[in-house]
């Protein structure tokens, strides 16, 4: 001891601090057990740590050298993804025109505070699978519960969230849209796993490795909600809309079509325009002989220009019957896409009474989120083994929507996101690309580059 350094000992006691702050802020003492390791390597240097430095074969050097800033790199990756900020990109037009296809985002992890991983054995900045070879990307042992560090703040109404896919539990691998719960209730679960050509084996992902999708938070824990004709309701009064929310249209010109720089003005991405289908007419209200129908999503602001267009002649917003299935999809609510509910969001410590009408509405929760047995029998419910008529939540709950509201699977599809499958909040963006012009045409949307994503 008494050879070593003033330096040495500075070092160790800055690293100290730093790793002693780090397992508080993690809530596990267990962690300080790696003061031996670091006082070892700034004191002690009982383990040769370095040793390969000395070396006189300057091949070996030069390639452990490689090697020692390739694994540093690596682990201070996967540090910074794990519990700081982690980057995504927007995949789907559902939060357009809030956020665009192409945009690529800094989420910060810190915003709703970050997750201790549920298997933290995986590869760096690979959501589940390594391409190329596609297998999984994570090591299933050891697998940890759920538990969040403190962080800035909470989940907020509508706050933008990157959330793990809750219903991607269980995927089909070949077919992961619609998701497997939808898939069973369409084909029965026995044909889906008979036809592997067709959908792929079937697999569980744990939460963390599960996609992540990014919605804005509509309904908090507690809420009672409910859409009508598209407005949306909390505890019976209507919610403020996102300026930028979109529904889909039907447009009839007088035959002209429109042109590239009209579309370009009501802001109408080449994938989400088409022409509407003849046979149509007559149930949308147009007539059967109408020259030209469009079919699109429009903001209230693109509404408003393109009903003053002199080419157009009648514009129908896109009827319920386009919606496809609601959740739950196993039980027939009567509820569709644009009137939805009314629907209570299960809150931490809440008790409710379980009866047959109410299970369809929180089975997932109690069983796949909450990880209870969940059985009932000759009209009783049965969770863990044991009869009961009431249940307690665990977990805090969100319902989720897109801003693009006819074009966003959403919790209206596949239902409540859960606390633990949180991921953080978009704060920059940082990247934004246009898939429709060259790169150097428009095909950088400048004027989004290092742009903050408000609500």
């Amino acid at each position: 001891m008494k050879n070593i350094s003033k330096r040495q000992w500075v070092k160790f006691a800055i690293a100290s601090a730093l790793y002693i702050s780090f397992a508080i802020w993690m809530r596990n003492l267990w962690l300080l057990a790696g003061l031996i390791v670091l006082a070892d390597i700034f004191l002690t240097k009982y383990i040769p740590w370095g040793a390969w430095k000395r070396t006189k074969n300057s091949s070996l050097r030069t390639t452990l050298d490689w090697v020692e800033d390739i694994v540093f790199a690596l682990i201070a990756v996967y540090f910074i993804n794990l519990f700081f900020f982690q980057n995504y990109q927007i995949p789907s037009s559902s939060l357009e025109k809030s956020l665009l296809v192409g945009d690529y985002l800094f989420v910060s992890k810190l915003s709703y505070g970050p997750r201790v991983p549920n298997t933290p054995i995986s590869f760096p900045l690979v959501q589940n699978t390594l391409p190329l070879i596609n297998t999984n990307s994570y090591i299933e042992w050891p697998r940890w519960g759920y538990k969040r560090v403190a962080g800035l703040g909470k989940v907020k109404r509508n706050d933008i969230v990157v959330f793990n896919f809750p219903a991607g539990d269980t995927i089909a691998l070949r077919q992961q849209n619609p998701d497997y719960y939808t898939l069973v209730s369409t084909f029965g679960r026995e044909y889906i796993h008979l036809n592997r050509e067709q959908f792929g084996p079937v697999m569980y992902r744990p939460v963390d490795k599960r996609e992540c999708y990014v919605k804005r938070c509509i309904g908090m824990p507690g809420d009672t909600l409910s859409v009508r004709n598209n407005q949306v309701y909390i505890n019976g009064d209507p919610a403020e809309n996102p300026e930028n929310m979109q529904h889909n249209y039907y447009v009839e010109t007088d035959g002209s079509p429109l042109t590239e720089e009209q579309f370009r003005l009501l802001d109408i991405s080449r994938e989400d325009r088409s022409l509407a289908n003849p046979e149509l007419y007559a149930y949308l209200g147009f007539p059967s002989d109408a020259a030209r129908v469009y079919h699109f999503p429009l903001t209230q602001k693109s509404l408003r220009i393109i009903e003053k267009l002199p080419i157009v002649k009648k514009v129908v917003i896109e009827p319920d019957i386009n919606g496809g299935t609601t959740y739950p999809v196993d039980y027939n609510t009567g509820w569709t896409r644009d009137n939805y509910g009314p629907l209570w969001i299960p809150s931490k410590g809440a008790t409710i009474p379980l009866t047959t009408e109410n299970i369809a509405l929180y089975r997932r929760c109690i069983r796949n989120y909450e990880n209870n047995t969940l059985e009932e029998q000759d009209g009783r419910i049965y969770v863990n083994g044991r009869e009961t008529t009431t249940y307690t939540f665990r977990y805090d709950y969100y319902f989720m929507m897109g801003d693009n509201r006819h074009n966003s699977a959403d919790s209206r599809s596949w239902g409540f996101v859960p606390e633990d499958h949180i991921v953080g909040k978009p704060i920059l963006v940082w990247l934004s690309l246009d898939k429709d012009r060259k790169l150097f045409d428009g095909g950088i949307r400048w004027k989004r580059l290092f742009h903050m994503v408000h609500k």
